[in-house]
């Protein structure tokens, strides 16, 4: 296996994910694979390449937590997030150490979940090639855009690069908002120093507030030494503030103080550092009407808002599209060693008359999936439907069908033996184009071992 998938591999077992987010991460091409943990984790992430590994605290979290530094020192890149019914500061400052991207309770709402989980599937992972570069330059901060608001945007946000003022972009989840932050960052004067980004959804109160500020030796049951706090360790340089209405009232107060008197106060410490850190936050609500139900500070609000950047959905911005598919088709036909592909015309106006709900994100994936899934150099609106699921018929460059509609149980098993053709009969490869796991397609096979035996016998009579 050389390529990532969009598999999430869910060992959670006591933790069941909600209906409505399931349905959320399938819409974005994502396939949840449950499974029971195990001493054979380590050869299930190697078949499947999960984009996410969940994995839950068993009672013995110092177990659970030497399984998960194994992995993580086999597969550096692959973000975890680690669910316990008992949370606490110790496991919690462990599994930070050993490389845990989020480490959450288990009565965490559907809607905080869905903000950790979104966070954890940013970015390409490469579980079994870690070191590898891109052949087609994706590198995080190269903003893609055509659409005439998107222009006036982006002229808007390298206008107040150079300055230190805070910066607020507000936008749908998937719609680019840290791209955009990373924007302004390498358009800045800073862009030398570092860029360093928190989701303020995905860690508890406590422990967030020692990773944005620090704590000194003793300060709490864990900390057996001093720790630089984010906005520390981003000092001359960018801290992003990932989902920043998410953030404990209580905590509010001590950034709003941060980003009047630049200096911060580590938890245990006895005196203020100074701090030269730009901020940048990200929310996908409306703080304004959060500050109302008393969620969100108002004095914060104003602090952050200096320079509001709202940044549209991508179902209104259809000129992006284009240029989009393009970029991530370069991107991904390189990291999957396939032959370039383009977008024909009429494929184009297929996907501009799609909602896309889960915006760029969902886009990428999708062109990610055709560079997978289609043969032909030139993608049609057909080959588009076909993988979308909505239409009954192979893409185009394949073998084609007398009908236009045929049973879905025969569908199914020629999608089968097209992904097996397509694989050199490598089932794992194949299961995972499919987006279903390897027992799943193993049982499939079984199901219509005597209809291709059948027509096997035909054939050679």
């Amino acid at each position: 296996m050389t390529v990532s998938s969009n598999n999430i591999l869910w060992t959670a077992s006591d933790f069941t994910m909600p209906g409505e987010l399931w349905k959320h991460l399938e819409g974005q091409g994502f396939k949840v694979l449950i499974s029971d943990t195990g001493a054979d984790i380590k050869d299930r992430i190697h078949s499947i390449s999960p984009r996410l590994w969940v994995e839950q605290i068993n009672g013995d979290s110092a177990s659970t937590l030497s399984q998960i530094k194994i992995i993580k020192e086999k597969y550096p890149t692959l973000p975890i997030i680690l669910v316990t019914a008992q949370s606490n500061v110790e496991d919690a400052v462990e599994a930070i150490k050993v490389g845990v991207h989020d480490y959450i309770n288990m009565n965490v709402s559907s809607e905080k979940l869905l903000a950790v989980i979104d966070n954890a599937l940013r970015g390409d992972f490469s579980v079994n090639l870690p070191s590898q570069k891109l052949k087609a330059g994706s590198g995080k901060g190269k903003l893609i855009a055509s659409h005439p608001s998107m222009l006036k945007l982006m002229e808007m946000a390298k206008k107040i690069a150079p300055s230190r003022s805070t910066i607020l972009i507000n936008g749908e989840t998937g719609v680019g908002k840290e791209v955009m932050a990373r924007y302004i960052h390498k358009n800045s004067d800073r862009k030398d120093g570092p860029f360093i980004a928190v989701n303020c959804a995905a860690l508890p109160e406590n422990l967030l507030e020692s990773e944005l500020f620090g704590h000194e030796k003793g300060a709490f049951t864990g900390a057996v030494s001093r720790k630089k706090g984010k906005f520390e360790l981003a000092s001359g340089g960018t801290l992003l503030l990932d989902e920043i209405s998410e953030m404990a009232v209580s905590i509010q107060a001590k950034l709003l103080r941060v980003l009047q008197e630049r200096e911060i106060d580590r938890v245990g410490g006895q005196y203020a550092i100074p701090v030269d850190t730009r901020v940048i936050a990200t929310t996908n609500r409306d703080l304004e009407e959060e500050t109302k139900k008393g969620n969100f500070r108002l004095d914060l609000f104003y602090r952050l808002n200096v320079v509001p950047l709202k940044i549209p959905p991508l179902r209104e911005r259809q000129d992006d599209i284009g240029p989009l598919a393009d970029f991530f088709l370069t991107k991904h036909c390189g990291l999957n060693n396939v032959p370039s592909k383009k977008i024909a015309r009429e494929a184009l106006e297929y996907l501009k008359n799609k909602n896309w709900s889960g915006n760029v994100r969902e886009f990428e994936n999708l062109m990610e999936r055709a560079t997978l899934l289609i043969d032909s150099e030139k993608i049609t609106a057909h080959d588009l439907e076909f993988i979308c699921g909505t239409a009954g018929a192979e893409p185009q460059g394949s073998n084609s069908y007398d009908t236009p509609l045929i049973p879905l149980r025969e569908m199914e098993k020629k999608l089968i033996i097209k992904a097996l053709d397509n694989q050199n009969g490598n089932r794992t490869h194949a299961a995972k184009i499919l987006g279903i796991s390897v027992r799943t397609l193993r049982n499939k096979l079984h199901e219509y071992e005597d209809e291709l035996n059948i027509k096997n016998e035909q054939a050679s009579s």
